[in-house]
């Protein structure tokens, strides 16, 4: 063997011996955003929002499981036969899904998440064409106003790095509880208490859900509640939070589009709620929510803003909304990027009572003439 053959042997055996295996060089590229390995021969990861397959290869399928074990083991979980599927996150904060046979037919599957080493700002988030500088602008204003917000967008859309960029403009004299499957958000304030579900143990007994979390976070005396991401039946406690003195909450949700958003909420609130009438939900959700910002990875790989709607009210029995401002899609660049504009109804919103407490009123206006 040659000496870069051997140099490369006693890395392999080194990243097999700390855990990593051979994920190791794929989460030490910054370029790469998420990493799927379907097999041991079957690996694809995400650049700039697009998705490649790429050489990389395991030796078999316990060796994959044997990287998954130790990725679980580090922070308390396990993953087998017995319990099959797993959350977890890495030393770094990157988010992990462990699933095994029999539920995964072929192989054991990994998909990673990648936590970022430096996080995106509203300021690098409009460099970048995520959105404008009025819209950075306005999203700044909800936070700072204590809007109740809610994230919306499909599966690696920016969800979360959107509520991460939002959160950076809360004041650092307030007391924040974020509740989370899986600790991922990393906000900057001072008084931050971070709560993490705790799956059921192989007896099936210790399990501790978002909704558990939520109860006790109400006797944390928090200022603001974060909730990484409702699912389930938490969407209820969620509201009823937002509604009893916790503005400025932030949340996010699987969800095509703002009015899909709002009946996933319902929906989630009925899986719980049964006996609730639709009407008494609806009336809950118009309370809680004032703006929902919808994110989008584009077909050109580029994470965008692509609606912010406002939460009006109930005509009837339907909830009303205004498009605060929503993109248009005009062409495609030379490069395939694609090109559009943003546009308002100019309406004034329902919360300008809020925006003239805080004293951002005037800056509102001027931001929306800007769209």
């Amino acid at each position: 063997m040659s000496g870069r053959e051997q140099l490369q042997l006693a890395e392999e055996i080194a990243d097999d011996m700390t855990g990593y295996g051979p994920l190791r060089p794929l989460l030490l590229d910054e370029t790469i955003n998420d990493i799927m390995v379907n097999g041991p021969n079957n690996i694809y990861v995400e650049r700039r929002g697009k998705l490649e397959r790429i050489a990389v290869r395991f030796r078999d399928n316990e060796h994959i499981a044997s990287v998954a074990q130790k990725i679980a083991a580090q922070v308390g979980r396990r993953v087998d036969e017995s319990s099959p599927m797993v959350d977890c996150r890495l030393p770094d904060g990157s988010r992990v899904n462990i699933i095994f046979p029999p539920l995964a037919i072929h192989s054991p599957c990994i998909s990673i998440r990648k936590f970022p080493s430096h996080r995106l700002n509203i300021a690098g988030m409009v460099a970048n064409g995520s959105m404008t500088a009025a819209m950075g602008q306005l999203l700044e204003i909800a936070a700072r106003s204590r809007l109740n917000i809610l994230v919306s967008g499909g599966t690696g859309s920016g969800k979360t790095t959107m509520l991460n960029a939002m959160s950076q403009f809360i004041d650092h004299s307030e007391r924040i509880v974020t509740i989370e499957d899986a600790a991922e958000l990393q906000l900057q304030q001072p008084h931050v208490i971070s709560l993490e579900t705790r799956p059921p143990s192989i007896e099936g007994t210790g399990q501790v859900t978002q909704r558990d979390l939520l109860w006790n976070a109400l006797r944390m005396r928090p200022d603001r509640i974060i909730v990484g991401e409702v699912r389930s039946v938490e969407a209820f406690d969620m509201l009823q939070a937002m509604n009893t003195g916790h503005d400025g909450s932030i949340s996010t949700v699987h969800a095509n589009s703002t009015r899909d958003a709002l009946t996933r909420v319902e929906n989630m609130v009925q899986m719980g709620q049964v006996n609730l009438p639709p009407r008494a939900i609806r009336a809950q959700i118009v309370a809680a929510l004032d703006i929902i910002v919808q994110v989008e990875r584009m077909r050109d790989g580029q994470r965008r803003i692509v609606q912010i709607s406002e939460v009006i009210g109930l005509e009837g029995d339907v909830i009303t909304t205004n498009d605060i401002a929503s993109f248009q899609y005009q062409e495609e660049d030379v490069h395939g990027r694609i090109v559009g504009t943003y546009r308002s109804t100019h309406a004034i919103p329902k919360f300008k009572s809020r925006l003239v407490y805080y004293g951002l009123d005037s800056a509102w206006a001027e931001a929306m003439r800007q769209i």
